[in-house]
Formats: C-alpha cells, sequence, structure tokens
C-alpha cells in the first residue's frame, strides 16, 4: 500500500520509509509519485496539532493515506525552547549546525546535571476513509557540551542517551529507542488494528 510522506526532508523521507515499509507500506515523498505540496503553515501550538496540519493537507491533496511528523526538542534550562520552533530556531533557512550551535551557546553555563531534554515526535495518519490516528513517542536524554558523531539529522550531534549522541549510532541502534522509532512502532500497532478489522 502506498502512503503519502508529508515532508520535504530527506533525511525524515528516510527514516519514516525505514520504519515502515516492513510493515508492507510504501512510503513515497509526494514529489515521488508526481504531486507537489504546498508549504504548509505550521500554526499550531503542539507538535500534535502541527502533524495533523501537514497530514491533513497532503490528505486533501492526493486523497492517498498521508503520514506527517512534527518533532522537535525541548530543553528544560530553556523552559522546553526550542519545541515546536525547534526547526526554525536560528532562523527560516538555517543549516543544522546553525540551529544546534545556537542551542549550545545558549546553554553555555548551564551545568552538567541541568542539561535534561527530551525529543517528541507527534505522528498523525490520515486514511482514505477520513480515519485518523495520532501517536507520539518522547525520548529523554541530555544535551552535551559539544557536538558527537556524523550521522543522523538535526539536533542529532548534541542530544545525548545513555552517553552516546543520537549522531554515534547506527540507524539500527537510533530507531530502537528514538522518540520518531517510538511513535511509528505505535502507528505500526494502529494500522495494523485498523487493517485487521
Amino acid at each position: 500500500m502506498k502512503f503519502i510522506i508529508a515532508t520535504n526532508n530527506p533525511k525524515k523521507l528516510k527514516e519514516l520509509e525505514r520504519i515502515l515499509n516492513p510493515l508492507g507500506i510504501n512510503a513515497v515523498s509526494a514529489k515521488e509519485s508526481g504531486v507537489m505540496l504546498d508549504e504548509v503553515e505550521e500554526t499550531g501550538v503542539t507538535f500534535a496539532e502541527n502533524a495533523f496540519l501537514k497530514a491533513n493537507a497532503a490528505f486533501q491533496k492526493t486523497g492517498m493515506p498521508s503520514v506527517a511528523d512534527d518533532s522537535g526538542i525541548s530543553v528544560d534550562a530553556l523552559n522546553g525552547r526550542p519545541g515546536i520552533y525547534s526547526a526554525r530556531y536560528a532562523g527560516e533557512n538555517a543549516t543544522d549546525e546553525q540551529r544546534y550551535n545556537k542551542l549550545l551557546n545558549e546553554m553555555k553555563d548551564v551545568p552538567d546535571k541541568l542539561r535534561t531534554a527530551h525529543f517528541t515526535s507527534a505522528i498523525c495518519c490520515i486514511l482514505p476513509d477520513g480515519h485518523k490516528i495520532e501517536v507520539e513517542g518522547i525520548c529523554e536524554g541530555m544535551i552535551s557540551t559539544e557536538p558527537y558523531g556524523n550521522g543522523g539529522f538535526g539536533y542529532d550531534p548534541v542530544f545525548t542517551v545513555n552517553g552516546k549522541s543520537y549522531a554515534e549510532l547506527t540507524a539500527e541502534e537510533k530507531d530502537a529507542i528514538s522518540h520518531r522509532g517510538q511513535a511509528l512502532r505505535k502507528l505500526r500497532t494502529e494500522l495494523k488494528k485498523y487493517f485487521d478489522k
């Protein structure tokens, strides 16, 4: 079954494909299926609201099952920032490096034990009959004082779990613990229930 993944982020698409494909789901970007999705204004105040806006826009445009993820990092010492603004934290067209360097800079005086943070992934899936599935995954960790590793994307080099950054993990290791891996496993369970009906 073909699902539209409502993202323009090729690395995020790859991660979603990797986790959904074993379900027999052919995860494709809108571009791959010959559709241009409009940029969705993320006006939601939660990850879940933004995920719905993106999934719904893709569904309205294509009529195909649509999946969208909205995710980000929330840092306790920064009162939960950057949160839903993670992608725009260092300005509209900033690179991953600029974003995590801004974060490290803002935290330069925060002691190790207070550098707690968590990643959230909210996923919304809209099926052809209009049925909506919403799931969320959260991974607790710490913000390192400098970047480590060269895998992953976004804030992965500065987010550590059990002494290793997301960027130092293999794809399989990351999927096993990550916020997105957790959310997608929940989605898989819900989709299975839905298809079994």
